[in-house]
């Protein structure tokens, strides 16, 4: 396959994935293809060599594994985590509010997303809805609106004439709320909104009981540059880093492998990850000690194993900009189109080690694709990854590593097409080292 045609996939990819529960169930489709079985975690699981399964946990987590053909404590596990969340907002609980016949819906800010990016797009709703179905049981729905539903229109530069200057500043409380539509006197705005969901999941309003909803950009991802080189989408951090995960393990190379491989994707890392389906909480240990015991590895050999084992944390990296040189370590500008990137923090913000670092550069090597390594400068704050936490957590060996990326958090990004066929060819052959 092509570089284009990947990247073609990773648009349509996240062009069908605008919540993290969306991106699970995108991972989903795409695991059926390749008959892996879906498990249960208040059942018992039953494995065998060589068997493809997954388990989710709470619609917006997902661990996808592959029995290796050899023990665990003979290979031990071979890991990739990446993140099904994006900064951006969130719908409040009791979100409609009504001002000078407007109808808005009041929002949350989740994670660090760059706000101002959010003004004059053509925004519209997507998540899970949970309500009580006809049994009486609590249940839970996707939705998605595909057509422009809201927008955060900017105030004209004749009444913010320093804008230009000062950037852009919203207050979080005030002003961003976003518009619905027009209300007639009558009309309630609570009302409203609950039969626009109703109309959205033909399920009855007063059967709804909650929502996690995403406000997402609905214009679709698209290639561009003059020759197409690049890639433009929402979401980019890090959905791009999870298909490119998924890619490599959906190859029939790789599924033959004697290891025992892990794809983890967890929810809330633009929050912290602490959470039941975080990668700071127990998901990823549970997933890993139920395959031991599956497998009658005992407590001693699966700290063998785990002992044996390597991960990469993938998430995708600052990409040198020219229009903002001082934002850079001189020493270390990561260049988009020029391979992944080794990310390297001695405070630990990146789990990377100089023997984790090597491993990857190898992988690369022997894969045939260029890499590059970064560090943040000195006197800005560092950001960080799920590398350190789950590694730390588990005893395993890791590296930070994605791909450059610009504009990380705008509710548009952008990153270099050849950069994703490297991860994928690097990561595949990290699978099968």
């Amino acid at each position: 396959m092509t570089a284009t045609q990947q990247a073609r996939q990773l648009l349509d990819f996240i062009d069908a994935s605008p919540s993290p529960s969306h991106a699970v169930n995108s991972i989903e489709t795409q695991l059926a293809a390749f008959h892996f079985s879906k498990l249960d975690e208040t059942e018992k699981w039953m494995l065998q060599a060589g068997g493809r399964y997954y388990v989710v946990r709470d619609d917006s987590s997902i661990i996808v594994f592959v029995c290796g053909q050899q023990p665990i404590v003979d290979t031990g596990f071979k890991l990739i985590g990446a993140h099904t969340d994006s900064p951006g907002l969130r719908i409040k609980p009791n979100a409609a509010t009504a001002m000078d016949g407007l109808l808005r819906l009041g929002v949350e800010v989740y994670g660090g997303p760059i706000l101002a990016t959010f003004t004059d797009r053509d925004l519209s709703l997507a998540g899970r809805v949970s309500y009580k179905n006809e049994q009486g049981k609590v249940a839970s729905q996707l939705v998605k609106c595909d057509k422009p539903l809201l927008r955060l229109p900017n105030l004209a530069i004749h009444m913010n004439r320093t804008v230009n200057e000062d950037g852009l500043k919203l207050h979080k409380q005030l002003e961003l709320p976003l518009i619905l539509t027009r209300l007639t006197e009558e009309q309630l705005p609570t009302a409203y909104f609950s039969n626009w969901l109703q109309q959205q999941l033909s399920i009855e309003a007063e059967r709804i009981l909650s929502w996690d909803l995403a406000v997402y950009d609905t214009q679709k991802g698209v290639l561009w540059g003059a020759d197409n080189e690049f890639y433009a989408d929402s979401q980019l951090d890090n959905l791009a880093s999870c298909h490119a995960a998924l890619s490599a393990l959906l190859d029939d190379t790789v599924l033959q492998a004697d290891s025992t491989l892990v794809c983890a994707f967890f929810d809330h890392e633009e929050i912290g990850s602490e959470s039941h389906k975080g990668a700071d909480g127990s998901f990823l240990a549970d997933v890993l000690g139920r395959i031991a015991l599956a497998t009658q590895t005992d407590s001693e050999d699966l700290c063998r194993a785990l002992a044996k084992s390597t991960m990469i944390s993938a998430d995708m990296a600052h990409a040198y900009q020219p229009s903002f040189p001082m934002a850079f370590d001189p020493d270390h500008k990561v260049l988009v189109n020029q391979g992944p990137v080794i990310k390297v923090n001695a405070n630990q913000r990146y789990s990377t080690t100089s023997g984790s670092d090597a491993l990857f550069a190898e992988c690369c090597e022997v894969a045939g694709v260029p890499y590059q390594k970064y560090s943040h400068r000195n006197d800005l704050g560092c950001g960080s990854t799920i590398g350190p936490m789950a590694s730390s957590r588990l005893g395993i060996h890791c590296v930070d590593v994605g791909n450059p990326l610009w504009a990380m958090h705008s509710i548009r990004e952008s990153a270099g097409v050849w950069d994703h066929h490297y991860l994928i060819s690097a990561m595949r052959q990290f699978f099968i080292k």
